[in-house]
Protein backbone atom coordinates (compact mmCIF):
# COMPACT_ATOMS: atom_id res chain seq x y z
CA UNK A 1 0.00 0.00 0.00
CA UNK A 2 1.04 3.46 -1.02
CA UNK A 3 1.86 5.14 2.31
CA UNK A 4 1.41 8.49 0.82
CA UNK A 5 -1.25 7.83 -0.96
CA UNK A 6 -2.74 7.16 2.39
CA UNK A 7 -1.32 10.01 4.16
CA UNK A 8 -2.59 12.41 1.48
CA UNK A 9 -5.85 10.97 1.76
CA UNK A 10 -6.42 11.67 5.81
CA UNK A 11 -4.60 15.17 5.43
CA UNK A 12 -7.65 15.77 2.50
CA UNK A 13 -10.47 14.29 4.31
CA UNK A 14 -9.97 16.00 7.65
CA UNK A 15 -8.83 19.13 6.33
CA UNK A 16 -11.88 21.14 7.30
CA UNK A 17 -12.12 19.77 10.54
CA UNK A 18 -12.27 22.44 13.34
CA UNK A 19 -10.50 22.79 16.46
CA UNK A 20 -12.84 21.99 19.29
CA UNK A 21 -12.26 24.71 21.52
CA UNK A 22 -9.85 24.14 24.53
CA UNK A 23 -13.27 23.68 26.71
CA UNK A 24 -13.86 20.92 24.88
CA UNK A 25 -10.86 18.64 24.76
CA UNK A 26 -11.10 16.25 27.71
CA UNK A 27 -14.34 13.43 27.73
CA UNK A 28 -13.89 12.17 31.49
CA UNK A 29 -13.78 13.92 34.40
CA UNK A 30 -12.24 10.92 36.35
CA UNK A 31 -8.51 10.57 37.35
CA UNK A 32 -5.27 12.58 36.74
CA UNK A 33 -4.93 11.99 32.97
CA UNK A 34 -7.82 13.87 31.48
CA UNK A 35 -6.81 17.11 33.06
CA UNK A 36 -3.50 16.72 32.01
CA UNK A 37 -4.78 16.34 28.67
CA UNK A 38 -6.27 19.63 28.46
CA UNK A 39 -3.59 21.42 30.33
CA UNK A 40 -1.43 19.87 27.50
CA UNK A 41 -3.25 19.93 24.30
CA UNK A 42 -4.93 23.53 25.54
CA UNK A 43 -4.17 26.10 23.05
CA UNK A 44 -2.97 23.50 20.37
CA UNK A 45 -5.24 24.51 17.17
CA UNK A 46 -3.22 22.64 14.38
CA UNK A 47 -2.80 18.95 14.60
CA UNK A 48 -0.57 19.57 11.73
CA UNK A 49 2.85 21.02 13.60
CA UNK A 50 2.34 18.87 16.90
CA UNK A 51 5.42 16.67 17.13
CA UNK A 52 4.88 13.34 16.71
CA UNK A 53 7.04 12.18 19.97
CA UNK A 54 4.36 14.72 22.02
CA UNK A 55 1.36 12.94 20.64
CA UNK A 56 2.74 9.70 21.34
CA UNK A 57 3.42 10.23 25.03
CA UNK A 58 0.56 12.72 25.83
CA UNK A 59 -0.46 13.22 28.53
CA UNK A 60 2.85 13.41 30.21
CA UNK A 61 4.43 9.94 29.45
CA UNK A 62 0.80 8.20 29.93
CA UNK A 63 0.66 7.76 25.97
CA UNK A 64 -2.96 7.67 26.74
CA UNK A 65 -5.01 10.64 25.27
CA UNK A 66 -6.79 8.95 22.71
CA UNK A 67 -8.71 7.78 25.68
CA UNK A 68 -9.51 10.84 27.24
CA UNK A 69 -10.09 13.31 24.39
CA UNK A 70 -14.04 14.37 23.94
CA UNK A 71 -15.66 13.13 20.91
CA UNK A 72 -14.86 16.48 19.03
CA UNK A 73 -10.92 16.39 20.37
CA UNK A 74 -10.73 13.04 18.83
CA UNK A 75 -11.95 13.58 15.57
CA UNK A 76 -9.76 16.50 15.57
CA UNK A 77 -6.52 15.27 16.52
CA UNK A 78 -6.91 11.89 15.39
CA UNK A 79 -4.99 12.49 11.56
CA UNK A 80 -2.27 13.52 13.38
CA UNK A 81 -1.92 9.73 14.96
CA UNK A 82 -3.00 8.32 12.04
CA UNK A 83 -0.13 9.64 9.83
CA UNK A 84 2.45 9.48 12.50
CA UNK A 85 1.82 5.99 12.78
CA UNK A 86 1.98 5.71 9.17
CA UNK A 87 5.44 7.34 9.50
CA UNK A 88 6.66 5.02 11.85
CA UNK A 89 6.74 7.77 14.30
CA UNK A 90 4.37 6.31 17.56
CA UNK A 91 5.82 4.02 19.84
CA UNK A 92 3.41 3.62 22.65
CA UNK A 93 0.30 4.91 21.01
CA UNK A 94 -1.31 2.41 18.34
CA UNK A 95 -4.64 4.60 16.47
CA UNK A 96 -5.80 1.41 15.26
CA UNK A 97 -6.64 0.16 18.85
CA UNK A 98 -9.03 2.85 19.02
CA UNK A 99 -10.51 2.58 15.74
CA UNK A 100 -11.29 -1.34 16.57
CA UNK A 101 -12.42 -1.63 19.90
CA UNK A 102 -15.68 -2.01 20.40
CA UNK A 103 -15.89 -3.06 16.57
CA UNK A 104 -14.26 -6.28 16.37
CA UNK A 105 -16.70 -9.52 17.56
CA UNK A 106 -14.75 -10.02 21.19
CA UNK A 107 -15.52 -6.44 22.60
CA UNK A 108 -18.81 -5.84 19.96
CA UNK A 109 -21.52 -7.12 22.23
CA UNK A 110 -19.75 -6.47 25.83
CA UNK A 111 -21.27 -4.15 27.43
CA UNK A 112 -18.82 -1.36 29.15
CA UNK A 113 -19.88 -1.35 32.84
CA UNK A 114 -23.61 -2.11 33.41
CA UNK A 115 -24.18 -0.37 36.69
CA UNK A 116 -23.07 2.58 35.18
CA UNK A 117 -24.41 2.65 31.84
CA UNK A 118 -26.79 0.37 31.53
CA UNK A 119 -27.08 -2.01 28.36
CA UNK A 120 -24.50 0.39 26.61
CA UNK A 121 -21.99 -2.29 24.42
CA UNK A 122 -18.57 -0.63 23.18
CA UNK A 123 -20.28 -1.13 19.96
CA UNK A 124 -22.73 1.05 20.91
CA UNK A 125 -19.94 3.43 22.18
CA UNK A 126 -17.88 3.57 18.86
CA UNK A 127 -20.85 3.82 16.73
CA UNK A 128 -22.03 6.73 18.84
CA UNK A 129 -18.10 8.52 18.99
CA UNK A 130 -17.47 7.45 15.15
CA UNK A 131 -20.91 9.05 14.09
CA UNK A 132 -19.64 12.35 13.31
CA UNK A 133 -17.19 11.30 10.89
CA UNK A 134 -18.30 11.61 7.27
CA UNK A 135 -17.99 9.59 4.40
CA UNK A 136 -14.68 10.89 3.04
CA UNK A 137 -13.15 10.51 6.90
CA UNK A 138 -14.78 7.26 7.12
CA UNK A 139 -12.92 6.31 4.14
CA UNK A 140 -9.61 7.70 5.14
CA UNK A 141 -9.46 5.14 8.48
CA UNK A 142 -10.03 2.31 6.21
CA UNK A 143 -7.62 3.07 3.85
CA UNK A 144 -5.06 3.38 7.10
CA UNK A 145 -7.04 0.65 9.11
CA UNK A 146 -6.11 -1.73 5.83
CA UNK A 147 -2.63 -0.06 5.88
CA UNK A 148 -2.30 -0.90 9.59
CA UNK A 149 -3.81 -4.48 8.91
CA UNK A 150 -0.54 -5.39 6.67
CA UNK A 151 1.92 -3.64 9.28
CA UNK A 152 0.77 -5.79 12.38
CA UNK A 153 -0.13 -9.65 11.98
CA UNK A 154 -1.15 -9.70 15.39
CA UNK A 155 -3.81 -6.75 15.36
CA UNK A 156 -4.90 -7.89 11.94
CA UNK A 157 -8.21 -10.36 12.91
CA UNK A 158 -8.86 -7.68 14.79
CA UNK A 159 -8.61 -4.92 12.27
CA UNK A 160 -10.24 -7.22 9.64
CA UNK A 161 -13.62 -7.67 11.98
CA UNK A 162 -13.59 -3.57 12.76
CA UNK A 163 -13.56 -3.21 9.20
CA UNK A 164 -16.17 -6.05 7.74
CA UNK A 165 -18.36 -4.68 11.32
CA UNK A 166 -18.58 -1.20 11.36
CA UNK A 167 -15.67 1.18 8.80
CA UNK A 168 -16.20 -0.67 5.41
CA UNK A 169 -20.07 -0.36 5.74
CA UNK A 170 -19.78 3.29 6.73
CA UNK A 171 -17.56 4.30 4.41
CA UNK A 172 -19.36 2.82 1.15
CA UNK A 173 -22.96 3.99 2.88
CA UNK A 174 -24.70 0.91 3.18
CA UNK A 175 -24.37 0.62 7.11
CA UNK A 176 -27.79 0.99 8.38
CA UNK A 177 -28.17 4.19 10.90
Amino acid sequence: MDIEKVEAQIISAFASVEYPGDWCLRGSNEGDEPYLLEQEFKGKTNWRILDPKFLDQAPSGYSSALSFFSDEAFHFYLPGYLIADLRGQLEQSRPFSYLSLGLDDDSRNQQINPRRYGARTWFDHAQYRFSMFNRDEALAIVAYLTWARDADDYARPRIDEALRNYWNPRATGVQDR
